[in-house]
């Protein structure tokens, strides 16, 4: 089992195409001598029984088919199961999903054939992963998770998919136009911040929302999230700087405050906020959120 992989495929991806690109995949396993065994999804979130699955199987390298959604799934599964340490997990990716913005900070390329010969090298790095605590829920994450407008537009973008990749954009418009700031209480690294904020994000990797740098990436593996605190943002300053938002430049905005740290707690100061909290582009709950790192926690498949 060392050297197998447990392929979790999610058929919905794909766009409409997935037939055509699973056999492209299949072909290219065997052709690279990949040993392997493959469950499909079936509903939301089964990804993280299929997890389960394979660790009870003695697998512990698993490949994500499909988008940011299936990976997100897969890596709550690793993080909840108890039979393997985490740190002894690999995980390879094969994108098929809208946004794949994970796989942008490592450069994995969305080409088939390209993404399994990766998987073939087996060139690995062990990467943080981020713990989400709400009143009702938690979640594990390994890109970027936020609480205020970016949770808003996660929402909306759920009704929106069958667009395509343009429903990150349809979605952010809408979340501009129709979006009320609520004033947080952020406490991280023994300060509180109390703002009036158009969101707060908290980062391991990248590139999110369809290939936006929101935040000030520094490493992927040093234990600490690069956060972002986007003040009264409006719409006209993100209008006006929409290129900044995709080259990174937008977190050296006046009105836009960085920090690094291992945790933060951030709060909505009046009962009757309650903003969306999205994780790696999946909505989580609403409310405060606690905010933690588990440094280097899963090995990832990497150029």
């Amino acid at each position: 089992m060392d050297t197998s992989w447990f392929l979790i495929v999610n058929p919905v991806a794909g766009n409409g195409h997935f037939d055509k690109l699973w056999a492209k995949i299949q072909q290219e396993l065997k052709a690279n001598n990949i040993s392997y065994e493959y469950t499909k999804t079936e509903y939301s979130k089964h990804e993280i029984e299929l997890v389960n699955k394979a660790v009870n199987k003695g697998y512990k390298n698993i490949i994500s088919v499909g988008g940011d959604g299936t990976l997100h799934h897969i890596i709550n599964g690793i993080m909840n199961q108890e039979k393997i340490d985490t740190k002894e997990i690999s995980v390879g990716v094969i994108p098929l999903g809208t946004g794949n913005d994970w796989i942008k900070t490592y450069k994995i390329p969305k080409n088939i054939k390209e993404a399994v010969s990766l998987i073939k090298k087996e060139q690995k790095i062990h990467q943080d992963i981020g713990y989400l605590e709400l009143k009702n829920t938690s979640s594990y994450f390994n890109n970027v998770a936020g609480i205020g407008y970016d949770g808003y537009v996660v929402n909306k973008l759920n009704k929106l998919k069958r667009f395509g990749a343009i429903a990150y954009l349809l979605s952010g418009i809408a979340g501009l136009l129709l979006y009320k700031k609520t004033t947080f209480k952020v406490e991280v690294n023994n300060k509180i911040i109390e703002t009036k904020c158009l969101m707060t994000l908290f980062g391991i990797c990248k590139y999110s929302a369809g290939g936006m740098q929101l935040t000030d990436y520094k490493d992927s593996s040093n234990g600490l999230f690069d956060i972002t605190i986007a003040k009264n943002l409006s719409f006209w300053d993100l209008t006006f700087h929409l290129k900044k938002l995709y080259n990174g430049l937008i977190v050296k905005h006046k009105k836009v405050e960085t920090y690094i740290s291992s945790e933060l707690f951030v709060t909505p100061t009046t009962v009757k906020d309650k903003p969306f909290i999205q994780a790696d582009g999946e909505l989580i709950g609403r409310g405060s959120v606690k905010v933690s790192i588990l440094p280097k926690a899963i090995q990832f498949v990497i150029p």
